[in-house]
């Protein structure tokens, strides 16, 4: 066995809680105890509440920590941003934390991409997804992009995996414009 990374992750987006900060200082002085310096902090988040102060003390405690931030990015517009992420946050408040992330901290960014009605994401969706990435990183640095599917099944019955070869097509346009490395993660094997 192995201890990997410690994560802020679950049912609920966890900077929303307010002890945020508290629950990352308790974290990292328990690594820091225990001599577990390979370890990481990792906060996987939807990016929504990543301006807080609350928020940005616990973030900088993780920084101090070896910590990651694994944030999410799921569209490039704002109409795609609002179907696949049904949230009242609007989209430039994502982006201004993500740009802002990157300036000051690790940053991993983890995209899901689908197929909604039988329909994968077009050429134009593909190419503004990688715009706000390339936004992203004129503010700062993405460490790596995580290009995913659906890999269960979700809610809704028209939000379906993509194919191997259609992440693929998504991560080498991802690979052909951004200077962060790209890995695609595959929904369940195909027939």
């Amino acid at each position: 066995r192995r201890l990997n990374d410690i994560a802020f992750s679950g049912d609920g987006e966890p900077t929303t809680e307010k002890r945020f900060a508290e629950v990352a200082k308790v974290a990292a002085e328990l690594l820091r105890r225990r001599s577990l310096t390979s370890v990481q902090l990792v906060l996987i988040t939807d990016a929504a509440c990543l301006h807080h102060e609350r928020v940005i003390r616990g973030l900088d405690i993780m920084h101090g920590a070896n910590g990651v931030i694994w944030a999410k990015l799921d569209a490039g517009t704002q109409d795609l941003y609002e179907q696949v992420n049904r949230t009242m946050v609007p989209f430039s408040r994502v982006l201004a934390n993500l740009a802002a992330t990157a300036r000051s901290y690790r940053l991993i960014v983890q995209s899901l991409f689908f197929s909604s009605h039988g329909l994968p994401p077009t050429t134009d969706q593909i190419a503004a997804y990688v715009d706000r990435l390339l936004e992203i990183e004129a503010e700062g640095t993405i460490e790596e992009v995580h290009v995913y599917t659906v890999a269960r099944q979700p809610a809704e019955p028209w939000c379906t995996p993509l194919t191997d070869a259609q992440v693929d097509g998504i991560v080498d346009a991802v690979q052909a414009r951004t200077h962060a490395p790209v890995r695609g993660f595959y929904g369940p094997a195909e027939p």
